[in-house]
């Protein structure tokens, strides 16, 4: 087998099937994760280790545009369980804030660490002698400790994408010592934000009494000796030049031109994108936005709300439960204020190319991201960028990690429905010299930060722990 001096290892593969095609056509999966490594698999003949997303099906290790592909098989049972289950129902509610209910069912973290031990097995198996394995996200927290028990020499980056919860709901989780234990294999442990590191940090404290020093977590060895793991925020980021390109794109912008046509030439034109998920805040967007209909500070003769929601965990009960009542009060806020002629709320429920999606944001005077949770979000990002105009509005949720940074956008919380309704009402009458002072300072932090600058920050850390590594083995 090919072993490679880097390996990522995620969930899924950066490949899809391609949908009708045989068992060898693959085409590469859209997405800043794939888009920000694909450079360094390139030139370390990197090997990535992850799910095809198929339950049942065993694929042999293959080679696909420069980077070795090692398949993980699932069942169908691992499928319900690992991930629907432990990874969706399970971590995701609880560290979103326990926005819906966490379920905590012993056979789904059963199946949780059966998963992450093949996971890990399959890393280690693919890593050569002393090479640098990045394990992606919360689906597989227990590998970088799997993986450091099979194969010390390694140094082991782990990056969270999503929060880590405050301790006060952390401790709610049965198995919060293995989950501690599991991330601290890791050399390098990545958060989007800095208080999502404090958070680890505090859980570190509390359950094992380990110390900790700014970044540094002290962990005591059986020998008797002491390992430093780092924890600390790289927040993630978008690939911004490939965005802007897209919008500089003569038939993209006059895609944007016809959207707003077809939507009837709206005075403003309001805009949210998310997964069809209960951390997003699309009903809380959706009450604000029917009360200022109903109060009559905004007619949809001059503004329309374009909601995309794109499927999401369709299996989940509580996913199904958030599209009855999206989609009920989508309907109720169309009967009470559509007209012949305009339409209130154009609500799609599917998803889209990149293309498309930067046509709607260069359609769209404000956009709208108010999640109550939100490791990052990267459509905030995403609208900045495609703004070469300097003009259009990001209204932001300061739940959302966005906000560290972008804090020229209108911030806002969501959960305050008269604040959130001001903040639309402020946005929709910005002056253009506002639009535009907040606009550039935006796109700055963005193009001046983008997906590769947050690789390789990462990538420089875990390099300084490898260093710190091989200098203490030769001491």
């Amino acid at each position: 087998m090919t072993q490679a001096e880097f390996v990522v290892v995620a969930n899924r593969l950066p490949v899809d099937r391609v949908p009708g095609g045989g068992d060898d056509d693959w085409r590469r999966s859209p997405g800043g994760l794939v888009t920000a490594l694909e450079p360094v698999m390139r030139r370390a003949d990197g090997a990535w280790v992850g799910w095809v997303g198929q339950a049942d099906h065993h694929v042999a290790p293959f080679d696909f545009d420069g980077t070795h592909l090692v398949p993980v098989a699932l069942s169908a049972e691992e499928v319900e369980l690992y991930y629907e289950g432990m990874s969706n129902d399970t971590f995701w509610p609880l560290y979103h804030d326990v926005i819906s209910a966490p379920q905590y069912h012993r056979e789904w973290w059963d199946a949780y660490v059966r998963v992450n031990r093949r996971f890990a097995e399959a890393a280690a198996d693919a890593a050569a002698d002393g090479a640098t394995v990045w394990v992606q996200d919360y689906q597989l927290q227990l590998v970088p400790r799997l993986l450091r028990e099979l194969r010390p020499d390694l140094t082991i980056g782990y990056f969270h994408h999503i929060p880590f919860p405050a301790y006060g709901l952390y401790s709610q989780l049965p198995w919060r010592k293995q989950v501690i234990e599991g991330l601290l294999g890791a050399d390098v442990i990545g958060f989007q934000r800095v208080a999502d590191a404090g958070n680890f940090a505090r859980a570190v404290r509390r359950v094992l009494h380990y110390t900790t020093k700014g970044s540094d977590i002290h962990i005591p060895e059986e020998d008797g000796s002491t390992r430093i793991a780092v924890a600390k925020a790289f927040p993630i980021s978008i690939d911004s030049e490939a965005y802007v390109e897209m919008a500089r794109r003569e038939d993209i912008q006059a895609r944007a031109a016809e959207i707003r046509e077809g939507l009837g030439n709206p005075r403003t034109i309001l805009l949210g994108v998310d997964r069809l998920d209960y951390t997003k805040g699309i009903r809380h967007r959706l009450k604000a936005f029917g009360e200022l209909l109903a109060g009559g500070e905004v007619d949809v003769a001059d503004v329309t709300l374009v909601q995309v929601a794109s499927p999401s965990r369709e299996r989940v009960g509580a996913y199904m439960q958030l599209r009855d009542e999206i989609e009920l009060t989508v309907a109720r806020i169309a009967g009470d204020y559509d007209t012949l002629d305009h339409t209130a709320v154009r609500y799609l429920h599917h998803s889209y190319p990149r293309e498309e999606m930067v046509a709607l944001f260069l359609a769209a005077d404000v956009m709208l991201v108010t999640a109550l949770r939100d490791g990052m979000n990267l459509v905030a990002k995403e609208y900045v960028a495609t703004r070469t105009d300097n003009r259009g509005v990001l209204v932001l949720s300061e739940f959302a990690g966005a906000a560290d940074e972008l804090s020229n956008a209108v911030l806002v919380n969501p959960h305050d429905i008269d604040g959130l309704k001001e903040a639309i009402v402020r946005a929709i009458g910005m002056p253009p010299a506002e639009q535009s002072r907040r606009m550039r300072s935006l796109r700055r932090k963005v193009l001046d930060n983008d997906v590769g600058q947050w690789s390789k920050k990462f990538l420089d850390a875990l390099a300084q722990a490898r260093k710190a590594k091989s200098e203490e083995d030769a001491a």
